[in-house]
């Protein structure tokens, strides 16, 4: 391993995702040496001072979502992107659009899964440009074209295969997204608040969609220890999701 490489230290109750470098990191079980970790590769073991043991293995666009990259606006959750791909199953060869960019998590997730694929994310706020730049080149991803643009004016894609909306005046985009679409192509509209729903819903009625469908995404974790229940506390409501699939 290199100076500077992204690795990933796992136990069975934590992990750190951290540098390769000539420093220590302070962890709950102990101190390592990462300077050591340039003698390791991905599979090995590495000992804290007091003899706890990381498994080293390298991290996938989730680990990097989760502890590396920058967050400005809220971000769509996993849960709801992973509902986006079940419901639309988009191939890999996608191409897709994406608006607000934000931090860049949905398109960075979605680019990810579409290798073979082109994001296309755009986003008016220069803000959000320069951390959304900023993590995609630290996921390493490649096929990820950020437009530093308002698309409330517009989209210049055609033949589209998903068209993603997560922004403010996301019912003013709809008529956009219809005509970028190809036939059978799907529009996935974020909203936080029903209001919006309700918007998008009406402005989707106006076009010839099909398949037009709102939900909510709540996942609930269980806690498995001397009692089984579910957890107090966790990430219930999100926003809401609005699927439409062009029809012509």
């Amino acid at each position: 391993m290199k100076d500077g490489e992204l690795i990933l230290l796992l136990s069975e109750k934590e992990s750190y995702l951290t540098e390769v470098a000539d420093r220590m990191l302070h962890t709950q079980r102990g101190m390592i040496d990462l300077k050591k970790l340039k003698k390791k590769k991905f599979g090995d073991k590495i000992k804290t001072h007091i003899g706890r043991e990381f498994l080293i293995v390298k991290p996938n666009v989730k680990d990097i979502l989760e502890k590396k990259v920058k967050r400005l606006p809220q971000i769509m959750m996993p849960k709801d992107i992973a509902l986006i791909l079940a419901f639309t199953g988009i191939a890999s060869d996608s191409l897709v659009v994406d608006s607000g960019t934000g931090s860049g998590f949905l398109a960075i997730f979605l680019a990810n899964y579409i290798k073979g694929g082109k994001i296309v994310t755009y986003e008016k706020d220069k803000r959000f440009i320069k951390v959304a730049k900023e993590n995609i080149k630290l996921c390493g991803l490649s096929n990820i074209k950020l437009k530093q643009r308002d698309v409330v004016k517009g989209m210049n894609e055609r033949k589209v295969d998903l068209v993603t909306l997560d922004m403010k005046d996301a019912e003013k985009v709809v008529k956009h997204a219809y005509k970028a679409l190809k036939p059978g192509g799907w529009l996935v509209v974020y909203s936080p608040y029903v209001e919006q729903v309700i918007e998008v819903a009406n402005e989707i009625k106006k076009k010839n969609f099909c398949e037009v469908k709102t939900v909510e995404n709540i996942v609930r974790e269980w806690q498995i220890e001397k009692y089984t229940r579910p957890k107090t506390l966790g990430l219930m409501h999100t926003g809401f999701l609005t699927f439409a699939r062009k029809v012509s």
